[in-house]
C-alpha cells in the first residue's frame, strides 16, 4: 500500500511537472468522477506545439529606445525566477526604461489586469503594461527570453528587435535526457545574447554553445535579511532547504545527511521548509514549516545555527540571504556553487551524504569556528546588493545593442 501510495505521489509530481497545476487538478478530479482508467490521454503534439518555428508574432508600431519586451511564464505569488526578474524590470522603469511583459504558455491567471494585479501586489509596483499570449505586442527594442520555453516564442518575434535571453540557470538539467533536455538545450543556439545570473552559466554557454554572454551577481534584500535576536541560544537548530519537487535542490541527500546528523548529535533540532513534506517518512523529530512566507524566512533562519542548502544546477540566492540573518551555510562543491560562494564563507563539501554530515556536525559542535564562519560570511553577504546586480543588467543591455548591432 505505501509502495502504491508512493507510486501514485510520483505520477503526481511527474504531472504537475509537465502540464502544470491546474490541468494537473483538472485531471485529478476527472479521475475520482470516472474512475481508473480514465486519465486524460496525453496530448504530446499539442502540448509541444510552441516548439516549432511556425507563424510569426507579428509587432506594431515603431520601436522607441530603450523599449523592452519581456517574455515570461506565468507565475506563482512567491517565485524566486520572477521575483529576480520583476526586481531588475522595477530598476530599469527607474532608469528610464520601459517594460511590457508577455506571459506565454499554461498558467495560473485567466486575465492580464489579474497578472497585473498580482505583480504590482506581491512583486513590485511596476508601471510595465502585462499581456497574455494571443494580445496584440508592441514593437520593442529589445526582446527578452526568460526560461528555455519563452525563448521559442521570442524567436518567433517578427521585429527586428534586439534579442535577448536572462538564463538563471542550466534548464535542460532540470530533466533527465530527453526530449524536453533536448528542447531546452536547443534554445542556446538561437542566437540570442545571454545575460546570466552568475559567472559559472556564462562561461557554459560561451564554451558549449557559442553564446556571447554576460554575467551578473546576485544580491541580498538588505531591510529584510539581517540579524535578528536569537531566542534559545543553548538549542542547536539545522534548517534545511526541503523540496522534493524540485529535484536539483537534493531533498533525498539532504534528509539523509541530516539522519546521520541526528544518529551523531541527537539533542539538534531540525527545521525544513520549502514544501509540505507531512507524506514522507521521516524518521529523526523535525518541525516541518512547509512553505514559509517570505517575511517570515529571517526569523527563521537567525533561529538556526547551520543550514543545509544543495544546489545541483546553478546556486540559488538562499545562502547569500541565509549569510545576513547570521546562520552558517553548509553546501555542496562545485563550480555552479563556487562562482559564488568559498571556503571563507560557506563549509563545502564533497556530494556524500557522509562529507556533508560531518560538515554539520563539525559546525554545531565547535562554536568558534561556526562564529568566525558566520562573521565572515555576513560581511560577505554585506557586499551584495540588487541595485549593483539591475546596474550589471542594464550594462548587459548596452553591450548587446552594441554586439547585436555590429553583428547586423
Amino acid at each position: 500500500m505505501l509502495r502504491s501510495a508512493i507510486y501514485r505521489a510520483r505520477q503526481v509530481r511527474d504531472l504537475v511537472q509537465r502540464d502544470g497545476v491546474s490541468r494537473t487538478i483538472g485531471m485529478i478530479v476527472q479521475r475520482v468522477r470516472f474512475g481508473p482508467g480514465q486519465w486524460r490521454r496525453t496530448e504530446v503534439l499539442a502540448h509541444y506545439d510552441f516548439v516549432l518555428n511556425k507563424s510569426e508574432i507579428a509587432t506594431s508600431g515603431m520601436a522607441a529606445p530603450n523599449s523592452l519586451l519581456w517574455i515570461i511564464p506565468d507565475f506563482n505569488i512567491g517565485s524566486g525566477g520572477h521575483t529576480t526578474i520583476f526586481r531588475i524590470i522595477h530598476h530599469l522603469e527607474s532608469k528610464g526604461y520601459t517594460s511590457t511583459i508577455l506571459i506565454v504558455g499554461q498558467g495560473v491567471h485567466l486575465s492580464a489586469e489579474s497578472a497585473r494585479r498580482d505583480i504590482v501586489e506581491h512583486f513590485f509596483p511596476l508601471r510595465a503594461e502585462v499581456l497574455l499570449e494571443g494580445d496584440a505586442v508592441p514593437a520593442t527594442e529589445f526582446v527578452i527570453a526568460t526560461s528555455w520555453h519563452t525563448a521559442y516564442y521570442a524567436r518567433r518575434v517578427s521585429s527586428a528587435a534586439r534579442k535577448l535571453y536572462f538564463v538563471q540557470d542550466f534548464e535542460p538539467l532540470f530533466y533527465s535526457m530527453g526530449s524536453e533536455y533536448v528542447f531546452a538545450e536547443n534554445t542556446y543556439h538561437f542566437g540570442f545574447f545571454g545575460i546570466t545570473a552568475g559567472g559559472w552559466l556564462a562561461q557554459r554557454l560561451a564554451s558549449e554553445y557559442g553564446m556571447q554572454t554576460l554575467p551578473i551577481s546576485f544580491g541580498v534584500e538588505h531591510e529584510r535579511y539581517h540579524a535578528i535576536a536569537r531566542r534559545e541560544p543553548e538549542r542547536r537548530r539545522v534548517f534545511f532547504y526541503a523540496r522534493p519537487p524540485t529535484a536539483r535542490r537534493a531533498f533525498e541527500l539532504g534528509l539523509m545527511v541530516l539522519n546521520l546528523v541526528h544518529k551523531a548529535l541527537p539533542s539538534t533540532e531540525f527545521i525544513l521548509a520549502g514544501w509540505d513534506t507531512s507524506s514522507y517518512d521521516i524518521p529523526f523529530p523535525h518541525l516541518g514549516a512547509g512553505t514559509v512566507a517570505v517575511d517570515e524566512l529571517p526569523d527563521v533562519y537567525a533561529q538556526c545555527d547551520v543550514a543545509l542548502v544543495l544546489s545541483l544546477t546553478n546556486l540559488s540566492l538562499m545562502p547569500l540571504e541565509i549569510m545576513a540573518c547570521r546562520c552558517a551555510v553548509v553546501s555542496n562543491r562545485g563550480a555552479n556553487v563556487e562562482w559564488l560562494l568559498n571556503e571563507e564563507v560557506a563549509m563545502l563539501c564533497d556530494q556524500t551524504p557522509e562529507a556533508l554530515a560531518m560538515a554539520v556536525c563539525d559546525a554545531l559542535v565547535n562554536d568558534a569556528k561556526r562564529l568566525e564562519f558566520i562573521d565572515r560570511a555576513e560581511r560577505f553577504a554585506r557586499m551584495h546588493h540588487w541595485e549593483a546586480a539591475a546596474a550589471e543588467f542594464e550594462k548587459g543591455l548596452i553591450v548587446a545593442r552594441e554586439s547585436l548591432a555590429g553583428a547586423a
